[in-house]
């Protein structure tokens, strides 16, 4: 371990955040060109976290951070090693290149400067999810990356279908989030640790704990829902309402891969048990398939593409859960693959949509003289993505079949699922770089032209860094795969493969992936009328249930409401002293903690005597009072009462506050009763009457019993003598009450204070009521005839 400087850290984790802030008002300023501006800020990031590679590809992690709550062992604080290293370059290299290329999508669009803001936000609440070490703060952010999708996603809020596939990421994240936070805090009970630098140590611990299937499938509901795992993969094809340079984002380096980066986290301490190998690869290779299938079926450039990312999130996911050396050493150089071709391809798909005014693949073709810079782009993307030589995607490929190679069921199936995983998606990558640009040249909406720097420049870097991965493969090596799978792994790892093929099955099987996805391209629309057919004869799927379970729990809600929140006070009221009285009487009768009753006292005297007796007199006289005025009168008897006795027992300060209290009440129950227009008398019928009384009864013997509880217990003296002793020492007051009301309980006066303001405020609406004049009628009472208010000009 070593230590970062914390400033400097705490700077570039802050910086997307300060760039936010200014990027509305740089926008309006200087217009697309911003961009240019706002783009230092992850560039600066990337930089910064470029200068850590050393120390990282030497062994080291760098931590810091500061104490937030030190008695919770709560701290704002970070671990950069391989893995979180490798997002945050990723997160701050495409930002970058995303930040520079919104600039162009957007150009003349009003709401550019808002998008900035929010992509900005988006940035760092991911990069503060990779590089977090406290596990509230990782919480914090991953809520975060939830939240600013949803303002990404539904960008384009005047349209229904932006608006509901913003909602619907919103819930599935969110509550895998929520799922996220209780694993983590199954975590933290087993261990007693608080950041993932120090749960590494006790991985045994946790993996030998009863709570772990717990921990693990919590753990997974928020990995899953946020990496789009099958079958809550619907919201990430949906998200593609949202403008390209959000959906190339997305995809390529942020929120989709948090669920992969926590499961790639927590390898060292969740992994290498049954269930960790068994529900991976099971979630993960039914992700792939699924994802590719469905990708075959569509025809919009974003959405075969969305696709094909739902099912690269499965791969990756399949080989986290194998967990082996050449498993985890394949997922890290697919992960990083798969950000570059996926980024660069989306990024296409947006530029080919922007300069033609169509996304439709049946709709396209011959873009290869008109637009040359970005085929350039989409065929370097491609070969990455379809596994060919010299580009990093075919280290990946050759890595994951010399992983999942074996003479077993388990293996071999899951082999079988790889090739058609990756067979598919060959076809994806090339339908979308091949297809749009060769053929006889298709009338578009726009005329096709190439498109400005600050749109191809983006996806040309990426598809040349991904040829620069592939053949400078040992420098890669060295400073991103091997560091990175050593994290992974929880031990150190080398990776070296490099891109001169290898005579072997992994060899063999690649040529079959290969051979696959030509005859599987060749055969394209038979494939996508098939699939087309196959998904109308199924109907039903996740994105329509999720519509009927958001329907159902809206049903069940109101149902609920219409039984609980009926609209009628005496209802509520009747309910709420049910409950007061059950609280306080079914623990003793459960427990069998009755109190004992008092004693008659011998020594009472006649003057406490009448006191005590003035409460009957008082309770008889409200139940027989006639009109509502006379019982509310009555009822201060018993306020007067309780003072007499607090005055009789020398409190005299309290009985003072008990006389203001009783009268102030009573004046102001009877000013408001005066202004309402109630029924003289209580006419409620017997039976009312019966339950009402049955209520009052089992609430007031419930607070008797409390009471001869809490007095019969010993008493304690500490709080007594703890004011006693400070109250003049510490808060310089003679009256240990007035000190204890205004100092060592000031919060609670205050909110005292509040209550009564909203009861008075309350009490004023009432006083207010006007009734209406005779003659006027109510806008709202549908059963009036409205007068003539005039006629419209």
């Amino acid at each position: 371990m070593s230590a970062a400087a914390p400033a400097t850290t705490l700077l570039v984790l802050v910086l997307p955040f300060l760039a936010a802030l200014v990027a509305p008002w740089l926008t309006r300023r200087l217009g697309h060109n911003a961009a240019w501006v706002l783009a230092l800020a992850p560039l600066a990031v990337f930089v910064r976290f470029l200068g850590f590679a050393g120390a990282v590809a030497d062994g080291a992690a760098v931590t810091g951070g500061f104490a937030w709550v030190p008695s919770y062992n709560v701290s704002f604080s970070w671990l950069i090693d391989g893995l979180s290293l490798t997002f945050a370059l990723l997160i701050s290299g495409i930002g970058t290149l995303i930040i520079l290329y919104s600039g162009g999508y957007l150009k003349g669009d009003a709401r550019l400067g808002r998008f900035f803001s929010f992509m900005l936000l988006f940035m760092g609440a991911m990069l503060g999810v990779v590089v977090s070490d406290s596990f509230l703060m990782l919480f914090v952010y991953w809520e975060l990356t939830s939240i600013t999708s949803f303002l990404l996603i539904g960008f384009d809020h005047t349209r229904e279908a932006s608006r509901r596939a913003a909602v619907q990421a919103l819930v599935v994240t969110g509550g895998g989030g929520l799922a996220l936070l209780a694993g983590l805090l199954v975590i933290w009970n087993v261990t007693g640790v608080s950041q993932l630098s120090e749960l590494f140590a006790h991985g045994d611990a946790l993996r030998a704990s009863p709570f772990y299937l717990l921990a693990l499938l919590t753990v997974l509901g928020g990995a899953f829902s946020k990496s789009a795992q099958f079958p809550l993969h619907f919201w990430l094809p949906n998200a593609m309402e949202a403008p390209t340079p959000v959906s190339a984002y997305l995809h390529s380096a942020t929120m989709v891969k948090a669920g992969v980066y926590l499961l790639m986290r927590l390898n060292p301490v969740l992994g290498d048990t049954v269930w960790w190998e068994t529900l991976l690869p099971l979630f993960g290779g039914a992700t792939l398939i699924v994802g590719t299938l469905l990708a075959v079926r569509q025809t919009d450039l974003k959405l075969m593409l969305a696709y094909t990312t739902v099912s690269s999130l499965g791969l990756l996911v399949m080989l986290t859960g194998f967990g082996s050396e050449h498993a985890i050493a394949a997922a890290v150089l697919y992960l990083v693959a798969h950000s570059l071709f996926k980024g660069a391809l989306f990024m296409v798909a947006g530029l080919i949509d922007h300069e033609t005014g169509t996304r439709d693949i049946t709709a396209l073709g011959g873009l290869r003289k008109a637009m040359p810079i970005t085929f350039v782009a989409a065929m370097a993307a491609a070969i990455s993505m379809a596994g060919l030589p010299p580009f990093v995607g075919f280290l990946a490929k050759e890595e994951i079949y010399y992983a999942l190679w074996a003479a077993n069921p388990w293996s071999l199936a899951f082999v079988a699922v790889a090739i058609i995983g990756n067979g598919l998606m060959f076809v994806i990558g090339f339908a979308v770089a091949i297809k749009p640009f060769f053929g006889a040249p298709v009338a578009t909406p726009k005329a096709a032209h190439e498109g400005p720097v600050l749109l191809w420049l983006g996806p040309l870097v990426l598809g040349l860094t991904a040829l620069a991965a592939g053949l400078l493969s040992p420098l890669s090596h060295r400073f991103v795969s091997s560091p990175m799978a050593s994290a992974v792994a929880g031990r150190a790892e080398t990776v070296t493969i490099s891109v001169i093929p290898h005579l072997g099955m992994a060899l063999l099987l690649s040529l079959v992936t290969v051979a696959f996805g030509i005859a599987a391209y060749r055969m394209l629309d038979r494939l996508r009328a098939g699939m087309a057919r196959l998904l109308e004869a199924i109907g039903w799927g996740p994105d329509r249930g999720f519509d009927q379970v958001i329907s159902g729990i809206v049903r069940l809600s109101v149902a609920v409401t219409r039984i609980i929140q009926p609209g009628r006070l005496d209802i509520y009221m009747t309910v709420t002293f049910l409950l007061i009285a059950a609280a306080l009487i079914l623990p003793m009768a459960i427990y069998g903690e009755w109190p004992s009753m008092p004693a008659w006292p011998e020594d009472a005297q006649f003057h406490e005597l009448v006191v005590i007796a003035i409460v009957p007199i008082g309770l008889l006289a409200v139940m027989l009072a006639r009109d509502r005025l006379t019982a509310i009168v009555s009822l201060g008897v018993q306020g007067f009462a309780v003072a007499l006795i607090f005055m009789l027992f020398g409190a005299p300060d309290l009985s003072f506050t008990q006389f203001m209290v009783e009268t102030l009440a009573v004046v102001i129950l009877a000013l408001v009763m005066t202004r309402l227009k109630l029924l003289a008398s209580d006419h409620r019928p017997t039976g009312r009457k019966a339950v009402d009384l049955a209520v009052s009864l089992a609430c007031g013997g419930g607070f008797m019993l409390y009471l001869l509880s809490v007095t019969q217990q010993p008493f304690n003296t500490a709080l007594s003598d703890f004011f006693g002793a400070y109250s003049k020492t510490i808060a310089h007051g003679a009256n240990v009450v007035n000190v204890i009301i205004v100092d060592f309980r000031g919060t609670d006066t205050l909110g005292e204070i509040a209550v009564v303001m909203v009861t008075a405020l309350a009490i004023l609406s009432l006083i207010r009521i006007r009734t209406p004049r005779p003659g006027l009628i109510a806008d709202n009472d549908p059963d009036q005839p409205r007068a003539d208010l005039g006629k419209a000009n």
